[in-house]
């Protein structure tokens, strides 16, 4: 069974009966998922990141967004319009696609993995994940990776509070610290 069906079959009724919620329209659920790549100092060496984006597209299953700079910053020998970053925001079957690739294989795949840290939340019940190596996707061919470069991966809830998007998360089956 898919991870979405699952959601709205089980989870969903058993994060209403937990949370205390008199309507099943209050319970917390994914809004999206976004994934962001920086390609700042790639821009110095040699402006070239059509190999990211490709790899981008290959974990995420839809083609990233250019990022640029908003402004200049001579300490960092930024100007504005330079590319800064690639960008994918993912909704609906690929969300949830993704999650369950990201939960299933990906994170087991992290060299001495011990779980997630509980202390990335916002506030508001959102979630980033950062990763160091983009190569523990399995779509990623480890050979053809330009250079190993960092992920990170925002899950965007409904939830109102960090409990009710980690009781959410954790209902998904992510691997939380004790």
């Amino acid at each position: 069974m898919k991870l979405k069906e699952i959601y709205q079959k089980e989870i969903a009724k058993k994060l209403q009966t937990e949370l205390c919620l008199t309507n099943i329209w209050q319970v917390p659920h994914l809004r999206c998922v976004k994934v962001n790549l920086g390609i700042g100092s790639l821009m110095k060496e040699s402006k070239d990141y059509s190999g990211l984006e490709k790899n981008l597209a290959l974990i995420t299953g839809q083609k990233p967004a250019l990022r640029r700079a908003h402004k200049s910053i001579s300490n960092f020998k930024l100007r504005k319009g330079m590319p800064v970053g690639l960008m994918v925001t993912l909704r609906g079957e690929r969300m949830f696609d993704f999650v369950e690739r990201l939960i299933g294989v990906v994170l087991p795949r992290i060299r001495d993995f011990r779980g997630i840290s509980k202390r990335s939340f916002d506030g508001r019940g959102n979630y980033s994940l950062g990763m160091h190596d983009q190569s523990v996707f399995p779509e990623i061919n480890p050979d053809e990776a330009v250079k190993n470069r960092g992920l990170e991966i925002t899950f965007v809830t409904t939830a109102q509070t960090n409990e009710a998007g980690e009781k959410l998360l954790s209902a998904f089956g992510f691997p939380f610290k004790k």
